[in-house]
This record gives structure tokens, sequence and C-alpha cells, in this order.
């Protein structure tokens, strides 16, 4: 009869130890390939100084770990920690970093050696101070539970203020590395506090914001050694040991904290160190939980009772860790088998796809795949510009704020930009043909919007010169020289601005088709080469048809600010009519009231007249209203002192000023009118147009040439093969593994069902 109990005994440890060996194997695979799922672990969580590492020794019976204050771990440790009844010392393995499927033998000291030069290249590293990577350990010990247990790096609480922004970056990036170990719902948080009262949530702060019950958390309570001296009262030992629920916020895993001391020496043979080897150490941490326990009694004044001890030490926070992941263990046995199904029939599909794809590496089918690829590029490409909602807009859309700041502003003379609340659609995220034709409105907007520069007296004069005949001045010659100088200045720069902006639309077009290619399965993945010359012969084509296309437009502002054709330029002639005409009637009346001010008005007036061709008669009609008998001498005295006035004087009036103003403000008007026109119209013409009937031709040419020139360096053949190779081999070794696991979780679930038969 005892032999039978000892048989199946020694079964039972030998199920669970195959249990966890393949629980174990299934964690190195999901830490390997970032697959869905995770074997059940105790993830440590704790703030610098909480002693995470030192309870993680406690817990494995060895040390092993870089501890003491400040930043000591910087990358999480793994420890597949398993009984092992032969081991009398700790056999270590360290899992590649490049390869997890090998592991090397170390030593202890080998192993804190590697993990202290991690830590200090870390910290040397300015850019990344801290990993996700994992470094996983497998150690075996016959004082070793069976455990997975994850050490993370320690919270950071920096103090606030400007000095302390380097701590304030580091805190943040320990706290979202901490965050997303702590999104796996299989793993069980270790939650350290370091307090002696339950209100302070330190750490259940961080743990809280993923676990808000707490249902997945056991709450540990460190250096209980040095809280117990605190307490004054045996009600403080009470509360402190058996917290009101409401203080915990939820309902622990476990129903009540665990309490736990670990003593501070160090194992080893140098200067300092407290104990002489592991057993030493191991034997310590249990006194120190048996002085924990008398000190509480002593405080108490009670003996403890069997619910209270089940909480206090180290060896029963083990015993609890060991039964819960057990639990886990057995019940997600059943789960684990269709997800490894499932990762399965996924890996032979990429087998399968890099069978086809080594199969397909001849010349005459890359060339039909290059030409295939050619034809789905070019129809995402216009499937954008016509519009579609396929690509998802919070991924490549842009708002108006983002199109800015990516591809230039239109930004005036006077550094000025319109609101960008202004323009229709401005918030939305936009891609493709309908972030173009938002581009466009917004030129239109700005640009239609000008208004003249102000001009100075200064700029009047300086433009009069000196006629090549005679040293007389010409008013109309002086608006147009001020006008085209005015308008080419004003203009110029936003039709360099919207090219620029109108390229960074159409570049983006291109990652845009690609993810529409990847999406429906026609990207030619593997093939970068290929890629990058698709993709520098589209960037190519655009970067050319932009400059063409601004130079055509360039030529049009060019001639429209060089020479002034009255029919093109004088858009508004009744606009300037009412001006000239209202200009005219002040004039006369100062001409009524004194005869002295004669002049530029009358001209100005008498020019636009237009159905009185003789020159008489016009002054006749402007200047006081009398009839037509007034004398020969009259009119000709008028006459003179109109061309004292505009031809012979350079005294500029300000009748002479008014008629200017007015002429320059009809030329600029005119050239903004047919600037913006043409641009939009070229742009439209010399830019869009080609994507859509030039493009596919010269991708064409493009390929074939590199075809029939370069096509081993075109699709990289040889590295392509070899690449595929190595990937078949890596893919054929981890479906090996993947149905061994299978295999071994089959086994096992179905030694559950008989026993529970049994």
């Amino acid at each position: 009869m005892e032999e039978e109990r000892e048989q199946q005994r020694e079964e039972k440890e030998e199920n669970e130890w195959r249990l966890y060996e393949a629980y174990n194997e299934l964690h190195a695979l999901a830490q390997e390939l970032h697959t869905p799922f995770d074997a059940p672990a105790v993830l440590v969580v704790g703030h610098q100084t909480d002693g995470k590492s030192a309870l993680v020794e406690a817990l494995m019976g060895f040390q092993f770990n870089h501890v003491g204050g400040g930043t000591k771990t910087r990358r999480p440790i793994t420890l597949h920690m398993k009984y092992g009844p032969h081991c009398e010392s700790p056999s270590c393995h360290l899992l590649s970093d490049d390869d997890p499927s090998l592991s090397h033998p170390m030593s202890l000291p080998q192993i804190q050696g590697y993990i202290e030069g991690e830590n200090a290249r870390l910290e040397r590293d300015s850019c990344c101070q801290f990993s996700a990577k994992e470094i996983i350990i497998k150690v075996e010990y016959k004082y070793c539970p069976n455990l997975t247990i994850i050490d993370t790096p320690g919270l950071i609480a920096p103090a606030p203020g400007r000095k302390n922004r380097a701590l304030q970056a580091q805190a943040r990036a320990v706290e979202s590395l901490v965050r997303a170990k702590m999104q796996h719902k299989e793993f069980i948080i270790l939650c350290l506090e370091d307090c002696s009262d339950w209100s302070n949530a330190t750490t259940r702060r961080v743990v809280m914001q993923i676990d808000p019950e707490l249902s997945r958390t056991v709450i540990v309570s460190t250096k209980l050694d040095t809280k117990i001296p605190q307490f004054a009262r045996p009600s403080d030992v009470e509360v402190f040991l058996s917290p009101p629920a409401s203080t915990l916020d939820g309902c622990i895993l476990g129903d009540s904290p665990f309490f736990t001391s670990v003593p501070s020496g160090r194992v080893g043979s140098e200067t300092g160190c407290l104990f002489t080897s592991n057993d030493d150490f191991k034997q310590a941490v249990c006194f120190r939980e048996i002085e924990d326990v008398a000190s509480l009694e002593e405080k108490l004044g009670r003996p403890l009772s069997k619910q209270e001890r089940s909480r206090i030490g180290v060896s029963k926070l083990r015993l609890f860790l060991e039964e819960i992941l057990q639990k886990r263990y057995i019940n997600n046995v059943p789960l684990i088998i269709p997800l490894l199904e499932k990762e399965s029939r996924s890996v032979t599909r990429k087998l399968s796809d890099i069978n086809q794809e080594l199969s397909t590496l001849d010349e005459a089918k890359l060339k039909e795949k290059g030409r295939t690829f050619h034809d789905m590029f070019l129809t995402k490409l216009s499937l954008l510009l016509k519009g579609t909602v396929v690509a998802p807009p919070d991924k490549f859309g842009e708002t108006l704020q983002d199109e800015r700041i990516n591809g230039g502003a239109f930004v005036g003379a006077d550094g000025v930009q319109i609101p960008h609340k202004l323009i229709p659609n401005a918030g939305m995220r936009l891609y493709g043909g309908a972030q173009y034709h938002r581009a466009m409105a917004e030129f239109r907007f700005v640009v239609g919007g000008i208004k003249c520069p102000p001009i100075t007296r200064e700029e009047i004069v300086n433009a009069c010169g000196v006629e090549d005949i005679h040293d007389g001045t010409n008013y109309s010659r002086t608006a147009c020289v001020i006008a085209v100088a005015k308008a080419h200045d004003t203009f110029e720069p936003f039709l360099h601005q919207l090219g620029s902006r109108l390229l960074h639309i159409l570049k983006r077009l291109l990652p845009i088709s690609f993810y529409l290619l990847q999406k429906d399965c026609e990207y030619l993945s593997g093939h970068q080469v290929f890629l990058r010359r698709v993709a520098s012969a589209f960037d190519n084509f655009a970067e050319s048809t932009e400059k063409s296309c601004r130079e055509k437009c360039m030529e049009d502002l060019v001639s429209t600010t060089r020479y002034v054709s009255w029919s093109l330029h004088n858009k508004s002639r009744a606009g300037l009519r009412q001006f000239l005409d209202s200009f005219g009637g002040t004039e006369h009346s100062n001409v009524c009231n004194n005869p002295t001010a004669t002049g530029p008005s009358q001209a100005s007036v008498q020019e636009k007249e237009e159905t009185k061709p003789q020159l008489d008669v016009k002054l006749s009609h402007v200047a006081s209203g009398t009839d037509s008998s007034t004398s020969t001498q009259t009119t000709e005295t008028k006459l003179a002192d109109l061309l004292d006035s505009t031809l012979w004087n350079r005294r500029l009036a300000p009748s002479s000023e008014r008629i200017v103003y007015g002429l320059v403000q009809q030329i600029f008007h005119g050239i903004r009118e047919y600037f913006l026109v043409s641009t939009e119209l070229k742009f439209n013409c010399f830019l869009l147009m080609p994507i859509v009937d030039k493009l596919p031709a010269r991708l064409r040419e493009d390929l074939e040439s590199a075809f029939e020139d370069d096509l081993e360096n075109v699709f990289d053949i040889t590295n392509l093969q070899f690449s595929l190779g190595q990937q078949k081999r890596d893919i054929e070794i981890e479906l090996k593994r993947i149905k061994r696991l299978k295999d071994k979780f089959r086994m096992i679930h179905e030694q559950l069902i008989l026993r529970q038969a049994m």
C-alpha cells in the first residue's frame, strides 16, 4: 500500500514536471514569435527600493541578481524556475537574445555579471535606457518552486520641476514598459507595497489602471521587519494585517495581502558579504520569517491565527503562488491546444507561401510579377485620386494643420497665415484627391483675397524716371511699372508654395497605395529592391512633373508682369471709371473755387470721356460747366495748366498720386485674377493629369528597361533566394516546435481527463 502511494506520488510529480516543462516551452515560444498565447507567469511590479529583486531571490532560494539602491533592473528578467530534486546546486541556462531556441549554461556569478553588464550598457545609452526585451533564464534546483516569474524594472516617482526632466522621462519609460507587461491577461501581478498605511496606494496606482478590481493581483507588503517597530498599539497592527476591504479597492487575489521580509546581506566570499553560501541565505530567510511571527505576536499580545500565519513569510507566498499557477496551468490546457492548432495552420501557410515564392524566381515569372504589380499599383493610385474610404483616415489622413506642417503653408510677404478654421474641411483627415482639392481651394481663398501692397510717394517718383526723348512724366507708365513689380513680388512665392504643397500630397499616394496592395494581398513582399525602384520612379516623375508645371506657370507670371495689355489687365473698367468720376467731380469743384488748381484730375476725366474725341470739347466740358461759347483763350490757358501739372512739373500733386494709385490697383487686380485662373488650370493640366495619363507609360518604360538591363539586381535574386531559404528553414523549425508542443499538451490533456475519470 505504501509502495502504491509512493508510486502515485512520483507519477503526480512526473506529470506536474511535464506540465510545467510544456508551459516553459510555450512561454519561450510566445516571447520569440510574439504569438497571442502566453503561459501563466508571475509578474513582479514595484517601485525602486521596494525590494523586488530581493524577494525574487528569496522565492528562488539563491542570489543571482544586481540589487541595491537606484535603478538596478533595466530589462525584465524572466526566470523559469523548476523543481529538480537531484540538483544540489542551481543549474542555470541563459537563453540567447538572437536565437531563443538556443541556451547557454552559466554559473550564478556569470549570470549576475551578464545582468550587471546589460544594466550598465542601457544606463550609458542616452536614447534607450530601458528595454522591454526579456532576459530569459532557466533554473533547475532542488529548492526551487515550479514558477515562471518576471522581475520588471522598478517604477520611479520623480520630483517635479525642470531640473528633474531627465528622471521624469525615465519614469514615463519604465511605467510604459511595466504597463505593457501587465496587459497579458495570463500574468498574475505581484504588486509590492513598501508602506505601513494601506491608504497610500503607490504601486497599486499603476497596477489598478490595468487591473482595476485587482482580480489577478497579489499584494505583498515588503520589509515587514522594518515596519513592526513603527506600530505603537495592537490595534494598528490589526488594521495593518487585516485592512478593510474598501481600503484596497477590490477583491485582491488571495483575499488578503502577504507580508514578507528578506535579509539584506549578500552571498559571497568578498569582504562585506554576510552569507558564505546560498544555503546560509535560504536558512536566514526562514529565520527571518520565524522572527517576524514572534514580533507580531508580541505586539498583538496574542498568538496569530492560522489564517494570519498563512500570509506571513516568503515560504507562504511561494506556496500560494505555486498552487494558483498549478490550477491555472491545468485549467488552461484545453485552451492552449486550439491556439497551437491555429498557430500551426498560420505557420503552415507561411511555409507554403515561401515555397510558392521560391518556385517563381525564374526570369519570365519575375517579369510577369513585376508587370502585374505595375498594373495593380496604378489601379490603387487612380482609386485614391478618384476617392476611396478603404485606407483608414486615422493612419493616412492629414488635417490642414498637419498638411501645412509637412507640405508647407501659403504665406504672403507679411508672414501671416489664414486661420485654418476658415478653410472648408480643415479639421478632416484627408488624403488623395480630396486632399488635393482642399489644397487648391485654400490656394484660391488665400490668393483671391490678396490686396495690392501699399504704395509710397517715393515709389511713384522713382518710377517716373526719364523718357528716352523728353524729360516729362508719363503717369500711365509709372502705374504699370509699380503694378507689375508689386504683382511679381507678391505672387511668385505662392507659386512655389503651391508646387511644394501639391507635390507633398501626390507623394503621399505612394505609401497609401502600397498599404492597399498589402491589404488585398497584391504586394510583392520580399522584393524590396524592386519596390524601391518603383517608389523612386514615382517620386522622380512627380518631382519632374511638378517642376515642369511650375516653370510653365512662372512663364505666365513673367509675361503678365512684363508687359501690360489693357484688354487683359483692365478687367474692371467700370470700377475705375467710377473712381475717376468721383475724383473728377472733386477736382472740378476745386477748380471753380481755386482757378490755380489745375490739372491731373481734369486730364484723367477727359481721358475717360471716350464719347467725345476732341480735346477742346473734353476740356470745355470738364472746366466749370460753361457753355460752348467759352473763348479760345480760356481753353488754351487750361490746357497749358494741365500740361504744366502733369507733364512738365515733377512736384507730385494729390491728383496725380490718386490717379497713379487707381491705375496700379486696377492693373494689380487684373494680374491677380489672371494668375489665379491660369495657375490652377496649369497645375490641373500639367501636374494632376500626367499622373493619370503619362505615369503608366513612364513606369512601364522604366521597368522594361530595368528588366532588359539589370533583372538580377532589380529583384536581387541571389539575396532573395538566400533570404527565402533562411526563412523556410526557420519556419520549418518553428513548425516542428509547435507540433512537439501541441503533442505534449494533448498528451497532458488526455492524462488529466483520465485522472478525473478515476
